[in-house]
């Protein structure tokens, strides 16, 4: 004969369904939420936070419109790619065949920046649960360098016209095609570098700073050409464009680094990090301890963490509604942040174990705290 035993089935109380902000205090003893053994639990929560409250455990809820940045860098390229050459031609300068290629590499690192905020863009999938967002360290680090070769190929072009000097030509109408092409190129780099650091976008900033070099070069191409003109000494020509050449490496060079860094998941900048600080260290009191405080920058998307201690007789309820009040004050300082914390008992000495490099909460953020490698 078989027994059927009856095993009581765990089923959530009756409770009415709480919203983000609702419930701030503790719930009564009596409530069918806390009086069991399961009040205290040491947990995880995982918040998404927005100045517009985006849904939950979206990894990505910036506009798709970024690219149509790129599509204007892209434009732009091409038509200061037909300035330029055409300068060249009338000229015969060195100094804007330089110019016409790094127009090229402009129009080829646009088409990178393109499919970076493409991929930037998708959603969370199984394989990246925590979006796609660092494909812009990856165009930018190629941007980087692209800007390298630019600048070997200018280098290359001056000495190779210094080794074999030859006349400029039609200089007049050469400057005025390359001061056009400079104004252009000048004010998309102004709306790259602006959208950019709007949205948080790697991409656009090194599309906008790799601009700005072509702008430089150009610069330094009207320069040469003038002096070129006034003195009839050719050679100053391609020892202006070694000069530039040699800015734009230094410039690519920093456009690597910061990509780098991103992919070494940097902190964020000390006044996001004072901003962090400043929100939560409110909450901490005789019961509340905060510390683990620790931040990384993902392409546009932000990510924090940090442990809360309270009492360990505290329900979980209230420990929950007290990580929901820090996720408010987080969420009124800072946007676009998912916000890990940990809550633990007080009374547990593990719950001390300290990382090694955390933001204090005691002190204000000093840049002197950060080692860049």
């Amino acid at each position: 004969m078989v027994r059927r035993l009856s095993i009581p089935s765990f089923r959530p109380s009756a409770a009415p369904v709480r919203n983000a902000r609702r419930w701030t205090k503790p719930a009564p003893t009596d409530s069918p939420r806390s009086a069991s053994r399961w009040d205290w639990i040491g947990s995880t929560r995982v918040i998404r936070v927005g100045k517009n409250r985006p849904v939950p455990n979206s990894t990505n809820d910036r506009p798709r419109d970024l690219q149509k940045y790129a599509w204007l860098s892209i434009a732009t390229a091409i038509v200061t790619i037909s300035l330029k050459m055409g300068a060249y031609l009338l000229t015969g300068s060195v100094g804007l065949l330089s110019d016409a290629a790094e127009s090229v590499v402009n129009l080829v690192a646009a088409i990178v920046a393109l499919i970076a905020l493409r991929v930037a863009a998708k959603p969370a999938d199984w394989n990246h649960q925590f979006g796609h967002s660092k494909a812009e360290y990856f165009s930018a680090w190629i941007e980087g360098l692209m800007i390298f070769v630019a600048a070997a190929f200018i280098i290359y072009s001056a000495i190779g016209r210094i080794l074999d000097p030859q006349p400029i030509e039609n200089v007049g109408i050469g400057l005025v095609i390359s001061v056009v092409a400079a104004a252009i190129n000048g004010s998309i780099a102004l709306v790259l570098l602006r959208a950019g650091r709007q949205h948080r976008s790697l991409t656009l900033v090194a599309d906008g700073k790799h601009l700005m070099t072509d702008v430089w070069t150009s610069g330094g191409v009207v320069v040469g050409v003038l002096l070129v003109g006034v003195t009839g000494w050719d050679l100053l020509d391609p020892i202006v464009a070694i000069l530039v050449g040699m800015n734009i490496l230094f410039q690519g060079y920093r456009l690597v680094q910061e990509s780098t860094l991103g992919l070494m998941d940097v902190a964020w900048s000390d006044e996001d990090n004072e901003a962090l600080a400043n929100a939560v260290r409110p909450f901490r009191t005789d019961e509340v301890t905060i510390h683990g405080v620790r931040t990384r920058q993902s392409g546009h998307h932000r990510f924090a963490e940090m442990h809360v201690l309270v009492p360990g007789d505290w329900t979980v309820w209230r420990g929950h509604d007290l990580l929901e009040e820090i996720e408010a004050a987080v969420h009124k300082e800072l946007e676009d942040v998912q916000l890990i914390s940990h809550l633990e008992p007080i009374e547990d000495p593990r719950a001390y174990d300290d990382y090694p490099a955390e933001i204090p909460l005691g002190d204000a953020i000093s840049s002197d705290k950060r080692h860049d490698t």
